[in-house]
């Protein structure tokens, strides 16, 4: 209608506004008739609302889905096996974790609700039930989620599906016209990756490879018989299995992204993550793996680490067992290979980014490990394929020896997850415990976790980049941690000049048009400087103008005064007359030869 004009209209909406577009939401009427019915609080982890029966596991999770009942998944924390049960849930409640725990990530990238760090409620997970300021919650009971607020609530609320009108891809238009900064995803599926581009991802900036192991139960069996292998050649019989799922995967994401750019992390977690952690699961196991319950405590045993997140992870898991570095890279090769061979015109380059690295020796050794595997498939496959190698910066020494990993890394993508929890020396999963009382005390403003640390975390970020740009320029930049969808964040990392930032497929359109805005923010900042400049230039000159005028009126004021001065020494100097040569001897003798020598 012309009454603002799009840069002001994108402005008026805040970004967490397009979750109530995106997600269901609890029925006006009906939440306010339940609003005495609030029983615990947590962190509000993944957006929308979620109402179903309370179940304790996946596995029954899964069982109930399958009937056609809507559950909510009870945990004290989720891990990498409870995915297929959080898949089919309405919503995750977990005691334990933070803003960036395991359920809080994957809720988010499912799009799913979630609220986290609830330690309201006390978890019986013997006698499937939860009590919360003495009230008991059975296996089977009704709850409601608002992940939009954290809050629980007794009993069913009626939610509202989410709607989105024509209008709002019009409005994502004048977003995507202003923002200088890709968005890319995080997807481990190619339903992740599909849904992603549905909501205008770029590209896919972090495939989490160790997500793939736990979407079938020969996978997991697979995994796990790699985990427990006591020498190479048992590794390779299992790695021989993953190989072509691994394969199947990549196949199916690229394919989803449509020739778009993929970033690919080789395995990142502790090896111990893919065993049961339930002593009655063992067993199963056991058999299933044919090895004694004893030999597989014994492997549990033999990864177990005080501090897995400091651990045994990461690049270090391509170092000590190279030969899972060289599974992978097949893999991602020659899925590649294929997909290029199918779609001839996307000319597809997979980025392989290696994580955890903090000295350039370590990426080196990995890179080669790459390098030889990859350019061993492509002259096998008698074909022309392209690829990069990067890596993730997560701990604070990479961030500080950034301009050595560019020499060897293509590009590097910021795990602003890990690398704020070693900067700030907590973890991110217990840090909510404690956290609250730095915000009441006024010692912490925000969660570093869901706002970057700017002057912290940020500096380190900032260092980076440059380093990272002054060995090579053309290097790309991006995020990958869960900032990559936080609109506050999505500032700073415009204000760095991030290539691209990478959030879960239902952050995408939030980070659009918060990249938007951070692009409006700093073309309006940089012309109120250039204005601002421009006067101080102009004042400048006008106060040059005033000073010379100045200067010429002094002359001209010297000039008569000096001329009034001067008549009356002439008038008196002939009445003295022997005046005359005194000053005659010293004009000639003082003052002339020294001005001349001084000039000269």
């Amino acid at each position: 209608e012309g009454l603002v004009t799009k840069d002001q209209a994108l402005l008026m909406v805040d970004p967490k506004q397009l979750d109530d577009l995106l997600h269901p939401q609890f029925d006006a009427d009906d939440l306010k008739k339940k609003k005495n019915d609030v029983i615990a609080k947590g962190l509000a982890a993944s957006p929308g609302a979620a109402c179903g029966e309370i179940v304790f596991t996946a596995e029954e999770a899964k069982t109930k889905a399958t009937m056609g009942r809507k559950v909510i998944l009870v945990r004290l924390e989720t891990s990498p096996e409870d995915i297929e049960g959080m898949h089919v849930s309405e919503g995750i409640l977990t005691v334990r974790g933070g803003m960036t725990s395991h359920a809080a990530v994957v809720a988010r990238g499912m799009g799913a609700c979630c609220v986290s760090g609830c330690g309201d409620i006390k978890v019986n997970e013997a006698k499937l039930q939860f009590t919360v300021k003495g009230e008991v919650f059975k296996d089977g009971d009704i709850i409601s989620l608002d992940g939009s607020t954290g809050l629980v609530y007794r009993g069913e609320i009626k939610t509202v599906p989410a709607t989105i009108s024509g209008n709002f891809k019009k409005f994502m238009q004048w977003a995507d016209e202003r923002r200088t900064m890709k968005i890319r995803t995080n997807a481990d599926t190619p339903e992740d990756a599909a849904r992603a581009v549905s909501f205008g991802a770029e590209g896919v900036g972090l495939v989490r490879t160790e997500h793939m192991f736990f979407n079938s139960p020969e996978r997991i069996k697979a995994i796990r018989e790699l985990v427990v292998a006591q020498n190479v050649e048992q590794r390779q019989i299992a790695l021989k299995q993953l190989e072509p799922m691994q394969q199947g995967d990549f196949e199916g994401i690229f394919e989803a992204m449509g020739g778009r750019s993929v970033t690919i992390r080789l395995l990142d977690p502790p090896l111990h993550e893919f065993l049961p952690k339930a002593e009655a699961e063992s067993l199963e196991v056991a058999k299933a793996l044919g090895i004694s319950v004893e030999d597989l405590m014994a492997a549990a045993a033999n990864l177990h680490e005080f501090n897995p997140m400091m651990g045994h992870r990461g690049c270090r898991l391509d170092v000590t067992y190279p030969e899972i570095g060289v599974m992978q890279t097949r893999a991602i090769i020659k899925a590649a290979i294929n997909i290029n061979m199918k779609h001839r015109a996307w000319k597809l380059v997979p980025e392989i980014m290696v994580p955890l690295v903090g000295e350039k020796k370590e990426l080196d050794y990995v890179a080669q490990i790459i390098r030889t595997t990859a350019d061993e498939v492509i002259k096998e496959a008698g074909v022309k394929q392209d690829y990069k190698i990067g890596t993730m910066i997560e701990i604070p020494r990479a961030a500080l020896n950034a301009d050595e990993l560019a020499e060897t890394a293509e590009f590097f993508s910021f795990g602003t997850n890990d690398l704020t929890q070693m900067t700030f020396g907590f973890s991110r999963d217990d840090a909510g415990k404690f956290l609250d009382d730095y915000y009441s005390k006024h010692i912490y403003d925000n969660d570093p976790f869901a706002h970057v640390d700017v002057n912290g975390v940020g500096k380190l970020i900032s260092m980076a980049c440059e380093k990272g740009r002054s060995t090579r320029k053309d290097i790309h930049l991006g995020v990958c941690g869960e900032h990559g969808g936080d609109p506050v964040s999505i500032e700073f990392f415009q204000r760095v000049g991030l290539t691209y930032v990478s959030c879960s497929p239902y952050r995408v359109p939030i980070a659009r048009l918060a990249a938007a805005q951070a692009a409006i923010r700093a073309d309006v900042k940089s012309t109120v400087v250039a204005k601002k400049t421009a006067k101080k230039t102009v004042a400048k000159k006008a106060t040059k103008k005033v000073s010379a005028k100045k200067t010429v009126a002094k002359k001209a004021t010297t000039k008569t005064v000096s001329k009034k001065v001067a008549k009356p020494v002439a008038k008196k100097a002939p009445a003295k007359k022997t005046v005359k040569p005194v000053a005659k001897k010293v004009a000639t003798k003082k003052v002339v030869k020294p001005a001349a020598k001084k000039v000269t």
